[in-house]
């Protein structure tokens, strides 16, 4: 079979690096795919069949389902597979992941990567890092497939999820009301849902967790920007009250360990907030399912077994459909899978680069100054900083500029009085005799001090005037991190991953490895 299909080297380090029409052909692949297995037809047109395509198995984190699936999935398709887990491969011995998957691209002609890892942003990396060494060394580019990363996402479980979702309401992906049950906090699988359900058209997300184990507001926000109604409910006896209860139901188990000794003392109440009781089947709607990515805890099940034998067991199907799910998503990615595809492609990411204005310049002998700044006759004179902000915030800024861009030179500056009004402040830096900032000086003062103007002084005329806005991203500067410890480009992980960010708001930016979200001044160390 040639490999020539569109998604062949695609790397999924989250559930959108897959276009919404890219999933809805994705599951309707594995509709197929099980549907010929099941039947007992000859499933040989779905099959990779190349011995020398390597599917690398990577688990850094335990895992059964996720891992023994994959792992059938590509004996289904006739590849070499090498299974590696932190205890017995190389990573035991301190060596880094970009430089262990350097070594095996060179094993096979052509390679796809199943990575689970505590490190949170791994996939995206290395589809960058060992993406552009295979371009430098003459290797096809390797497909990167997250299997789960700390607490971040888990795409692969998610489209087999929707994938049941799907099959249980009979492919009408018009409408689903969902309840995410359990551990909202800590689930990977439950963070993913966020995107995921993005294809169905009309979504209603109930949310039924203890304050302590809810779902993190940026995912809250994430759905109701996406256009889900959400509504939150702190235990099952509350939601059960409200009248309107989902019909599917979506449990995840209670990473309690996750969260020290300060629940110890409450885990008992956590768990009875989130379990489901015998007297709570009268108020279930008619035809109800419940689902769960397990495992359950065999000593306190959130789903108890006396459900097992019920028809409210979607969740022994669900897990068996990770199998096709894989079987299709391996295909794809070989590139053997998807020459038919005929829907939109993801777009890949974009940036306007344009971040610097060049304003009118008002004549005047004289640049206008303020008491307390000496008028600058050549240099530069950094205007509007933090312009409207606090005081406090002003003087941060300002000194936040001064040490960022290693200004230790000649020069002055304070907070004065805005033109915009009495009670509106602004600050200002005047430097004498620097007569130009470089481009990545200017992005560095762009993503500090957005809105500020830098003006061009010569013989004490203003000859051109900038206005600077916060730009598309901001990367290789070495006084950025990602707050996130988990994340591959903290400096502890030792990964080589340099921050990188994009602008995700009129004061926010995104860290490009592991989607945390940052106020803009939060990136900078200081």
């Amino acid at each position: 079979m040639e490999r020539t299909g569109p998604f062949r080297g695609r790397t999924i380090a989250v559930v959108d690096d897959l276009s919404r029409d890219e999933q809805r052909y994705l599951y309707g692949l594995a509709r197929q795919i099980k549907d010929t297995i099941r039947s007992g037809r000859d499933p040989s047109r779905f099959r990779i069949s190349d011995r020398d395509y390597q599917v690398y198995l990577i688990f850094l984190e335990n895992s059964t389902r996720t891992r023994e699936s994959f792992r059938n999935a590509a004996e289904f398709h006739g590849c070499r597979v090498n299974m590696f887990d932190a205890a017995t491969s190389s990573f035991a011995k301190n060596e880094s992941l970009s430089d262990a998957v350097k070594m095996l691209v060179g094993y096979a002609p052509e390679s796809c990567f199943v990575l689970r890892t505590g490190l949170e942003g791994v996939c995206r990396w290395l589809d960058a890092s060992v993406g552009a060494y295979c371009e430098s060394a003459g290797f096809p580019k390797p497909a990167f497939l997250n299997a789960g990363d700390g607490k971040h996402e888990h795409p692969t479980q998610e489209f087999l999820d929707e994938f049941t979702f799907l099959e249980h309401l009979g492919g009408d992906d018009s409408r689903i009301h969902l309840a995410l049950v359990g551990d909202l906090w800590h689930g990977r699988t439950v963070h993913s849902k966020a995107e995921g359900l993005g294809i169905f058209r009309e979504v209603s997300v109930d949310l039924v967790a203890p304050e302590l184990l809810s779902m993190p507001p940026v995912y809250v926000e994430r759905m109701r920007a996406a256009g889900f109604e959400v509504r939150a409910y702190e235990s099952l006896d509350e939601y059960l009250a409200s009248g309107r209860v989902a019909p599917i139901w979506y449990y995840t188990r209670l990473q309690l360990e996750r969260m020290g000794e300060r629940v110890l003392d409450r885990a008992a109440e956590l768990r009875r907030a989130v379990t489901f009781r015998p007297d709570m089947m009268s108020r279930l709607p008619e035809g109800s399912r419940f689902y769960h990515p397990l495992p359950r805890d065999r000593k306190a099940p959130v789903i108890p077994t006396f459900l097992d034998g019920l028809p409210l067991n979607g969740w022994d199907a669900q897990s068996a459909n990770g199998y096709y799910v894989r079987i299709a998503l391996l295909g794809l990615a070989s590139g053997a899978l998807g020459g038919d595809f005929q829907g939109a492609p993801k777009e890949p990411l974009r940036f306007e680069e344009d971040f610097v204005t060049e304003a009118a310049v008002t004549p005047r002998v004289k640049p206008e100054h303020k008491v307390g700044i000496k008028p600058v006759e050549n240099g530069i004179v950094i205007d509007h900083v933090a312009a409207g902000r606090p005081v406090r915030e002003i003087w941060d800024t300002l000194d936040k500029i001064r040490r960022i861009l290693g200004l230790d030179v000649r020069s002055s500056h304070g907070v004065y009085h805005s033109n915009a009004g009495p009670e509106v402040f602004k600050g200002i830096l005047s430097l004498p005799d620097i007569l130009a900032f470089d481009r990545r000086d200017l992005k560095k003062l762009g993503a500090i001090a957005p809105g500020c103007t830098l003006n061009l002084i010569k013989d004490s005329r203003v000859l051109r005037k900038y206005r600077l806005a916060m730009p598309p991203r901001i990367y290789n500067f070495d006084q950025i991190s990602c707050k996130n410890e988990a994340c591959v480009s903290r400096p502890a992980h030792q990964e080589g991953a340099p921050a990188q960010f994009r602008r995700t708001g009129e004061r926010k930016f995104t860290c490009l490895y592991c989607d945390r979200e940052h106020e803009f001044g939060e990136i900078w160390d200081l």
